[in-house]
């Protein structure tokens, strides 16, 4: 796996270079957003969709978004050294911060901290989910954003993983089906998929965006509807969406083993192709 890059103020620094000051607000109360885009052969797939949802993530939490020519600059600059150290297929991970701040939740008004770093990943493949007994709020006034406050992500991933799951699966506070730490959940009901809207407080995912397009496209009936919390114990099949995984089977959740359905080998299969087709879908 090659090692990770880091581009910030328009210049490469070692991994564990010290850059950001300690008092950045994205820091001290998690006030920031962020991007995970998917490298193939070296280019950033879907990036356009990425910048969008950057730019919809910061506007949510009072922040100006980052000049969009710096960022594809900065981008372009991982890219292009991401391939001559002969980096394959990995993540580039976009973010942006409030900046230097107090050490409250005021802000400065200061300029932002725009961070570019590029890494490998791992091959995606099935996976084992645990349903965890926290809950998304719907309501939330950053629910459906990718900010830097990820601590319940994080806390949540550790349990589901302490039970030997890859993957964490949060309800709202409606008893729904919401999402993972980092994924989109869609069921295979009755022949077609099914996903939650927006309204559960979920994110806006690129892969779930890009799935209900291209599943529509294939014939396959793909709908949104809230769903009890409870159909994922229920479903036959399952699968995640995310931008490093595409889409790929959940094979057992919490005690209960399933197989890989048939439209999630098919989806996934077909979202592979069309993503190395087209690169800014």
């Amino acid at each position: 796996m090659s090692e990770p890059l880091l581009f910030v103020d328009g210049q490469f620094h070692a991994p564990r270079t010290p850059l950001v000051s300690a008092l950045d607000h994205g820091m001290t109360v998690g006030d920031g957003v962020f991007e995970t885009c998917e490298l193939i052969e070296g280019r950033t797939f879907a990036l356009t969709r990425h910048l969008r949802r950057l730019e919809r993530s910061a506007f949510g939490l009072g922040l100006d978004a980052p000049d969009e020519s710096r960022v594809r600059d900065a981008v372009a600059a991982v890219e292009e050294r991401w391939l001559a150290q002969g980096g394959g297929t990995g993540r580039l991970r976009i973010t942006w911060t409030a900046g230097y701040g107090p050490m409250g939740s005021d802000r400065s008004g200061g300029e932002g901290t725009l961070i570019v770093a590029a890494g490998g990943v791992r091959p995606p493949g099935p996976v084992r989910v645990a349903v965890v007994p926290w809950v998304r709020n719907e309501r939330s006034p950053i629910a459906g954003l990718k900010t830097t406050s990820y601590a319940e992500n994080v806390v949540a991933l550790a349990l589901a993983k302490a039970q030997g799951a890859g993957e964490a699966i949060f309800g709202n506070t409606r008893g729904e089906l919401c999402e993972g730490t980092g994924t989109n959940v869609f069921l295979e009901v009755d022949g077609g998929f099914v996903t939650p809207p927006l309204s559960s407080g979920c994110l806006a995912g690129v892969t779930r965006a890009l799935v209900l397009e291209w599943a529509a496209d294939a014939g396959i009936e793909v709908r949104e509807e809230a769903l009890p919390l409870a159909s994922i114990h229920e479903a036959p099949y399952a699968a995640l969406t995310s931008s490093t995984r595409g889409m790929t089977p959940i094979v057992a959740v919490d005690d209960r083993e399933i197989e890989a359905g048939p439209l999630t080998l098919r989806m996934g299969e077909e979202f592979h192709r069309r993503s190395r087709e087209q690169l800014d879908p």
